[in-house]
């Protein structure tokens, strides 16, 4: 007697923390499948409960959690229900990061400070995933520190769509915030049709978080539209400076395009007035409409999360996303 197996189809299921449900709708309609239903409540004392709705044996699962603030408290609700899953006995578990929380801290600048870039890893790793999607890392080798497979996906392909859409190539350079972006503003360059590249030199006082001393343009920007690029905005005090200095360097317009848009107060404000012409940044985080400004402009990353999903899950080549081949 033969026994009847049932063929043990692998699914996909996509689970969503509270910082940022938007985004997982439009992350979910872009696969044609639901956000898996789920309780989530806070404890009178801070501690965060979640249970999902459903089974979750043998699924493939990716848990999206962006990180705003209160950052500390996303990053505890996304670790649990990492660990909810394990216990659930789901055969995969994709913990996805669009805003990968503690980038900055990636090394160390003196002694007796901590690599908590490495310690989110680590949380990641233990809690129970076993792989990371994420969008635009303050730094690459970020990637290294989590023992598994990392998705870094890059944002600029849709950045620089919409830039050539909406501003051409014709006359442009593309300007680096500082000299640690230049590998970043080459690759912009190149995608822009082989723009001229720029940079300002600044100098940082590494006692104060937040603030920048900005010196001069390295490059030439004159009559040129600019399309500043950086990976995010927080306080917008290094772009707001970047943007008087070309502009006192004889720049036309300035574009600012960034992946991130944390914008901490007074971000939009210091925007608004800076002289931009636009603000550009993806969804990767809310943006509260108190943060919205008449420049700015918000571009759905939920596409480019939709595919490498897509990708992981039917075990094709996130690679191909970016360049066309595996």
């Amino acid at each position: 007697m033969t026994a009847n197996w049932i063929d043990n189809q692998k699914n996909l299921m996509l689970f969503s923390g509270r910082a940022h449900p938007e985004l997982a709708e439009q992350v979910a309609k872009e696969l044609d499948v639901r956000v898996t239903p789920q309780t989530a409540r806070d404890f009178a004392n801070g501690e965060i409960f979640v249970r999902f709705e459903e089974s979750v044996r043998g699924s493939d699962a990716f848990v999206l959690q962006s990180h705003p603030a209160p950052l500390n408290t996303w990053v505890m609700e996304q670790l649990i229900m990492i660990d909810a899953l394990k216990r659930g006995s789901a055969k995969r578990i994709t913990a996805v990061l669009p805003f990968y929380p503690y980038a900055r801290q990636d090394k160390k600048h003196r002694g007796r400070e901590p690599i908590s870039a490495r310690l989110i890893a680590d949380l990641l790793k233990t809690a129970g995933a076993d792989r990371i999607i994420t969008v635009d890392l303050h730094t690459d080798q970020i990637q290294g520190f989590f023992d598994g497979p990392v998705d870094h996906m890059h944002a600029q392909g849709q950045l620089a769509e919409y830039i050539r859409g909406n501003y051409g190539t014709e006359n442009i350079a593309v300007v680096s915030p500082d000299s640690g972006r230049v590998r970043v503003a080459e690759k912009w360059a190149d995608t822009l049709g082989g723009a001229p590249l720029a940079f300002i030199h600044k100098t940082r006082d590494p006692l104060v978080p937040n603030q920048v001393k900005s010196n001069r343009v390295v490059g030439d920007v004159e009559g040129h539209t600019c399309i500043l690029i950086d990976d995010m905005i927080d306080t917008g005090g290094t772009i707001a400076g970047a943007v008087k200095i070309l502009k006192e360097a004889g720049a036309g317009d300035v574009i600012i395009a960034a992946t991130h848009g944390v914008l901490s107060d007074p971000a939009a404000e210091r925007l608004a007035a800076c002289g931009a012409k636009e603000v550009i940044v993806t969804n990767t985080l809310p943006i509260d409409e108190s943060k919205k400004f008449p420049t700015l402009t918000v571009l759905s990353i939920a596409p480019l999360l939709a595919r490498t999903i897509k990708e992981v899950f039917e075990n094709g080549s996130v690679t191909s996303l970016f360049n066309g081949n595996a």
